[in-house]
């Protein structure tokens, strides 16, 4: 994008008298186009862009699916309907300065937001972990805060929050046919997931039929990496790339921490988590992150050796926690 294409959309927020002076994108959307503007004022804001051509993902079935709460999180309503909840929680989130669905300011739906330049938190402890610790423990209080609300369905927020409810009439019962969907897709691009299907297949049930019932829903992110976390000035932890937050299992939320932190993990760490649900949903999400990454490399993604080590390191995560039939033959999708 140019400063011509997003100078109706700055003067929109920030007023007629500063003149945008330049456009930077920032890396690591997906789904959106997010662009740092600079005026000449030096004064910064970020703006979120939901278009076609911001969206590096080829499309599927069950796009758009609210009642899915695997569905992909994209457009401006999930958002404003998580940035309301988070903000309802006393957590800290970017500023709205603006969101726009009148395409009178660019030709989509937009957001502009506070900006907050820096390191991700996940830079920020890799470089400092004492200076950072502080952070960290305002993290864990932000997580316990999510973790203590109730809601009275499961689904996406922007959902239920509508008085909607979700196709499945469980946590588990959605995450397994989750499961069994990334499978489907996993095996049909790698032979080695298509080898390991049945056994696969079989313990996604097994672990599910283990869960006990539960009605109790929390707020959980849906993709609580720590480059989802920006660090404001009095270093409070704030949530980015809100569009999948949900009402759900909050185990849901622990296993992609797990998978993300490593041993950085137990900084993080909370008792009472019932083990049954982590390891369902711990497999439910090897098989995402390896199914989704291989469907994002049947477009245009730019950064592809990035995407395809994510794609391998789950798939082989994967199949770790299935029985074996014999060593894995190094990999190449089919």
């Amino acid at each position: 994008m140019t400063r011509d294409d997003l100078a109706p959309l700055a003067r929109a927020a920030l007023g007629g008298g500063r003149r945008l002076d330049a456009v930077e994108r920032i890396r690591g959307g997906t789904r959106k186009g997010v662009y740092r503007l600079t005026m000449d004022d030096a004064t910064t804001v970020i703006a979120y862009l939901w278009e076609d051509s911001e969206n590096y993902w080829p499309a599927a079935e069950g796009d758009g699916d609210l009642a899915d709460p695997f569905s992909a999180g994209v457009g401006v309503d999930l958002f404003e309907s998580a940035h309301a909840r988070l903000e309802s929680l006393g957590l800290r989130v970017p500023e709205v300065r603006l969101i726009d669905r009148s395409r009178d300011h660019y030709p989509a739906d937009v957001v502009v937001l506070e900006d907050l330049p820096g390191e991700h938190l996940m830079d920020r402890l890799a470089r400092d972990p004492v200076a950072t610790e502080p952070t960290m423990a305002r993290l864990r209080e932000a997580l316990a805060e999510m973790r203590r609300h109730r809601a009275p369905a499961y689904g996406k927020v922007a959902l239920v929050d509508g008085g909607g409810r979700s196709r499945w009439p469980s946590c588990e019962r959605a995450a397994l046919d989750f499961g069994l969907r990334c499978l489907a897709e996993a095996a049909s691009r790698d032979r080695r997931i298509a080898r390991a299907r049945g056994r696969l297949d079989q313990r996604l049930r097994e672990l599910a039929g283990a869960v006990r019932p539960r009605t109790e829903y929390s707020v959980v992110h849906g993709e609580l990496g720590l480059d989802h976390v920006l660090v404001d000035r009095d270093g409070h932890p704030v949530l980015i790339d809100i569009e999948d937050l949900l009402y759900f299992d909050v185990e849901w939320e622990h296993v992609f921490l797990r998978i993300r932190l490593g041993r950085d993990y137990e900084r993080l760490a909370v008792d009472g988590l019932d083990e049954d649900r982590l390891a369902l949903y711990l497999l439910t999400q090897r098989l995402s992150l390896t199914a989704g990454p291989l469907r994002l490399l049947d477009g245009d993604f730019p950064d592809r050796e990035f995407m395809a080590g994510i794609a391998e390191h789950n798939l082989n995560q994967a199949l770790a926690l299935v029985p074996t039939d014999g060593p894995a033959e190094p990999g190449r999708p089919r």
